[in-house]
């Protein structure tokens, strides 16, 4: 017996059409692998879709995709994860699953017991779905274990939490928690969230994480080139089987004491090996002259024509025309605080602590989000509205 386990596969997350339209292939790729390696059921460890409700398109072409694994009467079991799930409650996996095409396994019976789902091979599947901001971690604290941790046979723990002893260093901020908090005596710990490939295994069980299935962003697109997913025995034997659809070339450029002309035409001579691939081109440091925005890429996509796709990541290409905002600290806080004493005093219709009072209460009215439901034009109005009793203006 083997099985398949994927996660973090963020249908929908890429803005970019011929990104998003890469990311479901790569799905699509990973079922049809699973189909061709005769896998028993796959595991899907939470955030299928990047948002809990995705588009009826996307909603369509994903419920296909899955078909093409129950036609082959391979089961598809999930959880949902911090993207695919609301705080309201509301997932669209919940529509998969009154379709027939998944089964949620994070389920609890009326006395509050966390129970399991049981495959056709025997193999006995549960676990917890992922939150916000790590929020199901205290969910773990509250989580009656023992009934879970006595039941014979194969098991397998799903979940879609960061675990604090197999963080990667670049990820140290994440929420997350102790492998202790995790339900003991399951063979097969099933992760996602962390979009890592890692693996850990001791005498009697396997943890994993597989990593992205299709890297979600800039970043992963550049460190990862692509994603992929597990397969895995009943004797906890792993093969990973990367997903590659594109090749990715990535190019850095140094923009210190250049104009926005020389990185231009700096790009143009260096990145020759482009047709058919994801180019990836980072630029930083600060211009002698220009903004960023005169660097002609609108030029530069168009004699790179043949490339599938061009990213280009600007985030610390700077100017001198701004170096006197740079602070010395990365706190957002700390940022916004620094840039309002810098400009108070430059009206003298009140004083500056008067200044500063309105300032920080019209940036909090501001800062709203927009509720689950909310329409955009009610949004729109409450937002003016708190900002309007903040200046005290009569309509």
């Amino acid at each position: 017996m083997k099985f398949a386990h994927m996660a973090d596969i963020h249908v929908g997350g890429w803005r970019e059409p011929e990104l998003k339209e890469l990311n479901i292939k790569a799905f699509k790729e990973a079922i049809r692998t699973c189909v061709e390696r005769h896998v028993a059921f796959i595991l899907i460890s939470g955030d299928l879709f990047n948002t809990a409700l995705p588009s009826i398109e996307l909603l369509r072409e994903t419920a296909g995709i899955i078909r093409k694994a129950k036609d082959h009467d391979i089961n598809v079991y999930m959880i949902p994860g911090s993207h695919d799930f609301s705080p309201s409650g509301k997932t669209m996996l919940e529509v998969l699953e009154k379709a027939g095409l998944i089964e949620l396994v994070n389920k609890f019976d009326e006395n509050g017991k966390l129970t399991f789902t049981e495959d056709k091979t025997g193999v006995k599947i549960t676990g917890l779905l992922g939150k916000k901001g790590g929020l199901e971690i205290k969910e773990y604290e509250e989580l009656e274990k023992q009934h879970l941790e006595q039941e014979p046979g194969f098991k397998i723990w799903m979940f879609h939490t960061a675990l604090t002893e197999f963080k990667p260093e670049n990820l140290e901020k994440i929420e997350s928690m102790s492998v202790a908090s995790l339900p003991k005596n399951f063979n097969y710990y099933a992760g996602g969230h962390v979009h890592y490939i890692f693996q850990k295994k001791d005498d009697k069980s396997l943890t994993t994480f597989p990593g992205a299935l299709f890297p979600n962003n800039f970043k992963e697109l550049e460190e990862f080139k692509h994603g992929g997913f597990y397969i895995v025995d009943d004797k906890l034997n792993l093969e990973y089987l990367p997903i590659k659809l594109k090749e990715v070339v990535s190019y850095s450029f140094d923009a210190n004491n250049k104009t926005p002309d020389e990185i231009r035409q700096e790009i143009l001579n260096k990145v020759t090996d482009y047709k058919g691939k994801i180019v990836m081109i980072r630029i930083e440091g600060m211009l002698k002259s220009g903004k960023p925005s005169d660097v002609n890429f609108k030029e530069i996509i168009s004699k790179l024509g043949s490339a599938y796709y061009i990213l280009k990541n600007t985030n610390k290409l700077t100017t001198k025309e701004f170096e006197e905002l740079q602070v010395d600290t990365g706190n957002v806080e700390d940022i916004e605080q620094k840039i309002i004493s810098e400009h108070l005093g430059q009206t003298s219709l009140m004083k500056k602590e008067d200044e500063l009072k309105i300032t920080e209460a019209l940036m909090e009215a501001l800062n709203k989000e927009k509720e689950e439901g909310e329409k955009n034009a009610d949004f729109e109005i409450r937002v003016l509205k708190d900002a309007v009793e903040v200046l005290e203006i009569e309509l």
